[in-house]
């Protein structure tokens, strides 16, 4: 197994290097984040990656998202003191697969490493959902239509997202308010109504085919034209 380390304390780097090379994996060391972040990006082809929170110029959290933007998907452990329910909850949502304390048992990290290497690979998230000739581009935030570029209220894009996500489907009216408005109760006004028809409008263009269609007694559903 290829390893990448990224620790700036030189006791515990050169103590879990030791180890991990005597049970037979390569590993590549990093001291701060922006080196870690240019190894991790450098097509190393590492299998698992151990990151310390503290890290300097570039903390862990920031170089971990900085790779989850990019589309490296290559499995992430925190290796860190910090150690309470809300970092840990923070730093599995900046996109790492697993957690462990400081100070830990080398038996311990192995067998977390191992189980990282042997979960299949996570497939890249879209970054484009597309319906006939309606593109959207989650990344730039830019809706086009045969080319045409079409601008959307955030609220729009959201309803929008929502529909082209679930493609082919029967939305609801309580999923949209949901979905779309975070309401968990029905508001008893035409918000969901009013806006998907404003959205159609915009969607329109001249002779253009309609794409989301009302579903009578049901709800909405986008889907390219027959």
């Amino acid at each position: 197994m290829k390893i990448l380390l990224v620790e700036d304390d030189p006791e515990t780097a050169g103590f879990i290097r030791r180890g991990l090379t005597e049970a037979g994996h390569v590993v590549d060391h990093a001291a701060d984040g922006p080196d870690g972040l240019h190894l991790a990006m450098g097509g190393g082809g590492y299998d698992v990656l151990v990151v310390d929170r503290m890290l300097p110029r570039l903390d862990g959290l920031g170089l971990v998202r900085a790779l989850r933007a990019a589309g490296l998907r290559t499995p992430v452990l925190f290796l860190t003191a910090r150690t309470g329910v809300g970092d840990r909850v923070e730093g599995l949502e900046a996109g790492a697969d697993d957690y462990l304390g400081k100070p830990f048992a080398f038996a311990e990290l192995a067998a977390r490493l191992n189980a990282l290497a042997r979960r299949p690979p996570m497939a890249a998230e879209a970054t484009t959902l597309r319906v006939a000739d309606l593109e959207m581009d989650l990344l730039r935030r830019v809706v086009t239509r045969g080319g045409r570029r079409i601008e959307l209220q955030p609220r729009e894009f959201r309803l929008l997202e929502y529909l082209m996500r679930r493609t082919g489907q029967v939305v609801t009216r309580t999923m949209l308010l949901e979905g779309v408005w975070d309401f968990h109760f029905d508001p008893r006004t035409s918000v969901v109504e009013t806006h998907v028809s404003r959205l159609r409008a915009k969607l329109g263009g001249e002779e253009a085919p309609a794409l989301i269609h009302t579903m009578r007694g049901a709800g909405y559903v986008i889907r390219a034209p027959d």
